[in-house]
């Protein structure tokens, strides 16, 4: 499937700009309206892209209603050739395209140059509002692409064939550090491919091999920590040739929201109590739910203390 694509075109392709900064969410509607691709529509990770008053994660998947208005009120239908872009190295673009395959938009790729570089280039750029007319496309939903958390718990229980692949950094994933969710780990048996790896000075480049941990024909669901990040692998797996794919939109964040649903880590020698007060402290840190590299980390700390108070 042909799914990045390297073009200065405005006339022939409809563009989409999803620049956006996690931690800033008002930063890439700025860029926008300063300037943006000549004719380009502005998506927003939050406002348009994800469902941010319900459940599933924290960028949850929208609704199917929210996604035909979005459309709608984008202009858009099957019958235009769409490309999206975002800064660059991102994953923004990404989320709008595997969006759009949802809604059954088969002519639909993925800038591999950021706004800058198109601008570089020669891309036809404007400080004007583009004044959309609505289309009339209803959706047509591929839930063929599509995970939910019964999805992968079918997989987990064998009653769906598919690979897990893990979008996130090795650290989240193998449990050692966790900054964003309440509980550090992986969904049970899922394999790891750091998304950053797709990223090659500033560009997701297409020059990647993933036959370390997935073979070609092998069903895959893919996931990361809220969605997001998960978009470019599945996008460069479906570059790569990979036929079998889903995106489990709500992720890391959405599986640990139900606390019966197990997750793994990679598990470390605990750190030895000598004596009573350390076996407390030990007991202590582990009842609160430190594990691995962090427990062991915690635990010299707390040792510290008691031995400074002795």
């Amino acid at each position: 499937m042909k799914v990045f694509i390297e073009t200065l075109d405005t006339d022939q392709y409809r563009w989409i700009d999803t620049r956006y900064e996690l931690g800033n969410p008002d930063a890439g509607k700025n860029l926008y309206e300063q300037e943006h691709i000549k004719g380009a529509i502005y998506w927003d990770l939050e406002k348009d892209m994800s469902d941010m008053s319900s459940e599933g994660g924290r960028h949850p998947m929208p609704s199917h209603q929210q996604l035909e208005n979005l459309v709608q009120n984008s202009g858009i239908s099957p019958k235009d050739d769409i490309v999206v872009y975002d800064q660059g190295g991102s994953p923004f673009a990404a989320r709008a395209w595997w969006l759009l395959k949802y809604c059954g938009f088969e002519n639909v790729y993925i800038s591999q140059m950021g706004y800058t570089e198109l601008k570089e280039k020669g891309a036809a750029v404007s400080e004007e509002l583009p004044q959309i007319a609505p289309s009339d496309y209803s959706p047509v939903f591929n839930n063929d692409i599509y995970a939910d958390r019964q999805y992968v718990k079918n997989v987990i229980k064998g009653e769906e064939l598919g690979i897990l692949l893990d979008a996130r950094s090795p650290e989240r994933y193998s449990g050692i550090e966790e900054p964003l969710d309440r509980i550090a780990g992986r969904i049970p048996g899922a394999h790891n491919f750091d998304w950053s790896q797709l990223v090659n000075h500033g560009k997701l480049d297409t020059d990647v091999d993933f036959s370390t941990v997935i073979q070609q024909h092998e069903p895959v669901v893919v996931y990361c920590g809220s969605g997001v990040t998960a978009a470019p692998l599945y996008a460069m797996l479906a570059e790569k040739g990979y036929d079998s794919l889903r995106l489990y939109t709500g992720s890391y964040s959405d599986w640990i929201a139900d606390p019966e649903n197990e997750v793994e880590i990679d598990r470390e020698k605990h750190p030895e109590a000598s004596d009573e007060d350390t076996r407390v402290i030990l007991a202590k840190l582990i009842e609160e739910g430190y594990s691995g590299e962090m427990l062991m980390k915690k635990f010299e700390y707390e040792k510290s203390l008691l031995q400074d108070n002795k």
